[in-house]
């Protein structure tokens, strides 16, 4: 694998190995004995999707910024799973904190990192760019696609030496692992330019991230898988300074007629974070209720 997954221009024949399906299809949704990061797990969509993985076998690490009710999230999580779980602070835009974060992660925990969910994010609130602040442009960006980048570096360094070397961080070697799988909380605002509420920074962000995620799938592709999911309006606390009447103006574009609640995301991560999705990197998986197709 030293030599990298491009030999004179073209792909190696050899790069990945495809999973077992011996023990039939739901045994590949399992992550039992995995250990996966959310980041921005305190409430709304992080909390979906740990709990999801935290079902189906995973030793969670819940990430927040602020909202302290990640603790109790995460005792709640542990107590009802039988699966580790703790709540950690970590300022995502900062590259060294991400980094000491993860590694810390993987040390309390049991030695290994599978899954790494980038679900920090933060909107845009101050309508057209030209009247929003540059401090407040800095904040979304810094967030939503630098912390990203910094969440994925950190990961893919843990992921790209367990491909390796076959062993956890303790040198134990590592029983029912493949590849590591890094999924990020992009948007259909990646997709369209939402209206009636303008959001120029925040639509640039999300396409970044998806794109971010398809061209990390080509350079990690011999140890990890990267992908991306973009939620339509969803109805959490992210959107809460939205007036009702605006919303109003979204349902009507939803041909489903309604926002999305955080569980209906939850399988599409879980399929991107098991084994049942071994084949598939560099995607992105809309959910949206149908908004994006008229």
């Amino acid at each position: 694998m030293s030599d990298g997954p491009i030999v004179d221009g073209k792909f190696r024949i050899d790069n990945t190995c495809p999973s077992s399906s011996a023990s039939g299809i739901l045994a590949l949704f399992s992550l039992k004995g995995k250990t996966a990061i959310v980041s921005g797990a305190a409430a709304g969509i992080g909390l979906a999707v740990a709990q999801a993985l935290a079902e189906a076998g995973a030793n969670v690490a819940l990430w927040y910024n602020s909202n302290k009710a990640a603790h109790d999230r995460a005792a709640e999580i542990e107590k009802k799973y039988g699966v580790k779980s703790k709540a950690y602070q970590v300022n995502v835009t900062d590259a060294e904190t991400v980094s000491d974060a993860v590694t810390t992660v993987v040390k309390e925990f049991n030695g290994r990192l599978d899954i790494f969910v980038a679900n920090s994010g933060i909107p845009w609130t101050q309508g057209a760019m030209t009247e929003g602040q540059i401090d407040h442009y800095r904040k979304v960006i810094t967030t939503d696609i630098d912390g990203t980048f910094y969440s994925a570096r950190a990961a893919a360094l843990h992921w790209k030496r367990q491909k390796e070397e076959g062993t956890d961080i303790n040198g134990k070697k590592l029983e029912n692992y493949s590849y590591g799988s890094f999924i990020a909380t992009a948007s259909m605002s990646g997709h369209i330019v939402n209206f009636p509420q303008l959001q120029a920074a925040y639509n640039a962000a999300k396409a970044a991230v998806i794109h971010l995620c398809r061209s990390l799938a080509v350079e990690w592709v011999q140890f990890a898988r990267a992908n991306s999911i973009s939620p339509g309006y969803i109805a959490t606390e992210i959107s809460n300074f939205v007036p009702p009447e605006t919303k109003d103006v979204w349902r009507s574009k939803i041909p489903m007629g309604r926002e999305g609640e955080a569980h209906e995301l939850a399988g599409a991560y879980l399929y991107l974070a098991s084994d049942a999705s071994s084949y598939t990197t560099g995607t992105d998986i809309i959910v949206d209720g149908g908004y994006v197709l008229p």
